[in-house]
């Protein structure tokens, strides 16, 4: 006659099993909690400090853009050498608009965190310049163009340096 295998001292049951699996997801939504947590701390996502007004507003801004397009002007926003941004303007007939006074502000496309303002110097007709120094990175151009008569034009471009 052959002798038995001693009888193992721990066997899986099903509920080892259960444990096993409760006690692994338990984990990863506890490590993920943490992690969400902490990355809504440092940045809550919204670029906008009153999105739901904003929000309200977006009427105000379709009307603008017709207004916009009724003036018939076109805007060129160029990189100059180093760190100099040019904006061309010209009216529908593809004459340079004078006299108009141009801001714009800097920011970077994910966070308000570094916007600056530029300032706008015209240069020649229909030609604004602004020295934007230092320009690493993304940066989201918005220039606002205003005429003598109160006429407004807006304008945006990506800017990408290495």
């Amino acid at each position: 006659m052959t002798a038995l295998a001693p009888a193992p001292r721990f066997t899986i049951k099903g509920w080892h099993v259960l444990a096993g699996l409760v006690a692994f997801f338990g984990l990863i939504i506890v490590v993920d909690g943490i992690f969400i947590s902490l990355a809504y701390r440092t940045f809550s996502g919204e670029a906008a400090k009153n999105p739901y007004e904003a929000g309200l507003l977006y009427n105000r801004t379709l009307a603008q853009r017709q207004r916009q397009a009724a003036l018939g002007w076109s805007a060129t926003i160029e990189e100059g050498a180093g760190d100099v941004v040019l904006v061309r303007v010209a009216d529908r007939d593809g004459r340079p608009v004078e006299g108009l006074t141009v801001s714009g502000a800097l920011e970077r496309p994910a966070t308000t965190r570094g916007r600056r303002a530029v300032r706008f110097a015209a240069v020649t007709p229909g030609v604004y310049r602004a020295d934007a120094a230092p320009l690493d990175g993304a940066w989201d151009l918005h220039v606002t163009l205003r005429a003598g008569d109160g006429a407004l034009f807006e304008a945006d471009r990506r800017l990408v340096r290495p």
